[in-house]
């Protein structure tokens, strides 16, 4: 591949924001300098003042422009991966939802062919299979006609694919489950829909619990007498999904969660459904209908079920609601992913040797340009917000 290069920006390290440097790369980052030899022969792309981020992870997201990980459709998962990259998506888990076993097992059958075709938008990272291994009471937007205890023979066939799996963990006697998956550490066990004390959450992240899926949505809430799932996160160190759309935890709990947690625990997600970046109406969500606002995806009764955010407006909702630098903010949305799937050494910033999965956005956190792994898959003609996108 032809050495690339990228000038005019403002590039966003963990720590530091640069500017001033030209950032070299092909597949990989190769470095950033302050100039380069005019005799050398590189690709220029010209950022023109706006912010070089490293690409977005979204470990939870069910689908986006009309596309679900649960369609049957084989290239379903690659039109949410070319959808998502025009939002500073680089790499994804597509998230399963709690339906009939053999749809489950279809859908992890797409993400590992979808894995394998290594398409031209966001790669596909693995799948995050959230239920049926969850509480009928915190159900939330899943059927609860196919939820189950957990069990490990349901996944076994498709442990090269999952990435991470939500549960919750008072359904699984003994910490039966638990125990066999720490043969297979590759895995993230999520604590999620789940009606657990604070007791018995906190022995399950004592056994082997690593994340909670969506903090504060389908889980025993916190009470200063019964501090329920949501105390059990806060008082450990594991990693914790949030929402950032304004609507499933109100914006004032930012603040709040970066102080508890730490800037370096919290992971954005989106939990998009398929109507993310379509218009507002009817749809289905894990095989129950939906309707869709310009704000929320909510069931009949009121129920929110998923979301039609995207992870740029994510981090820009975060921003505007914190004090947070934004170099923090962007890493919750891409190093943390990261560190949480144990590829933080190849994906998740911008730093020599790491895969070139970078993003150029505008202060309105509009996505201009998305690069995988050295591959421009989309660009944006003219920064305006409107304007039809150009997929390449």
């Amino acid at each position: 591949m032809t050495k690339k290069a990228i000038k005019n920006g403002r590039i966003i390290l963990k720590d530091e924001i640069l500017d001033g440097k030209v950032l070299l790369y092909d597949e990989k980052i190769l470095g950033m300098v302050d100039a380069v030899d005019p005799k050398e022969e590189l690709e220029w792309l010209d950022a023109r003042g706006n912010y070089v981020s490293p690409g977005f992870i979204d470990i939870h997201i069910h689908g986006a422009g009309g596309f679900d990980a649960m369609d049957e459709e084989e290239d379903a998962i690659d039109h949410i991966s070319m959808g998502i990259c025009e939002r500073g998506v680089t790499g994804f888990l597509p998230a399963t939802m709690t339906m009939a076993k053999e749809r489950i097992h279809k859908a992890l059958e797409n993400i590992r062919r979808s894995m394998e075709r290594n398409g031209r938008g966001a790669r596909v990272l693995g799948a995050h299979m959230e239920g049926p291994f969850i509480h009928p009471e915190r159900k939330g937007a899943h059927n609860e006609v196919y939820i189950l205890k957990p069990d490990y023979s349901l996944i076994a066939e498709y442990l090269d694919v999952i990435r991470v799996i939500t549960l919750a963990p008072e359904q699984d006697e003994g910490h039966k489950f638990i125990h066999q998956m720490k043969a297979h550490p590759q895995v993230v066990l999520s604590i999620g829909h789940s009606n657990a004390t604070f007791e018995e959450a906190m022995e399950a992240i004592k056994v082997g619990i690593r994340s909670a899926t969506h903090l504060f949505n389908a889980m025993t809430g916190f009470h200063h007498r019964n501090p329920g799932v949501v105390g059990a996160i806060l008082k450990s160190d594991i990693f914790c999904e949030i929402i950032a759309d304004n609507i499933h935890i109100h914006p004032g709990i930012y603040s709040i969660l970066g102080k508890v947690k730490g800037t370096d625990r919290i992971i954005l997600i989106t939990d998009a459904m398929r109507a993310a970046c379509l218009k507002c109406g009817t749809y289905d969500l894990g095989g129950q209908t939906v309707n869709v606002d310009d704000q929320a995806v909510r069931l009949a009764d009121g129920t929110l079920a998923g979301s039609i955010l995207t992870m740029n407006h994510a981090v820009k909702n975060f921003l505007e609601n914190t004090d947070c630098d934004l170099s923090e903010i962007i890493h919750m949305a891409s190093l943390n992913p990261a560190k949480l799937l144990g590829i933080e050494d190849q994906k998740g910033s911008i730093a020599v040797g790491k895969d070139a999965d970078i993003i150029i956005f505008n202060k309105d956190f509009e996505v201009l340009t998305t690069i995988v792994e050295g591959q421009v898959c989309f660009r944006r003609e003219k920064e305006d917000a409107n304007h039809c996108c150009e997929r390449l």
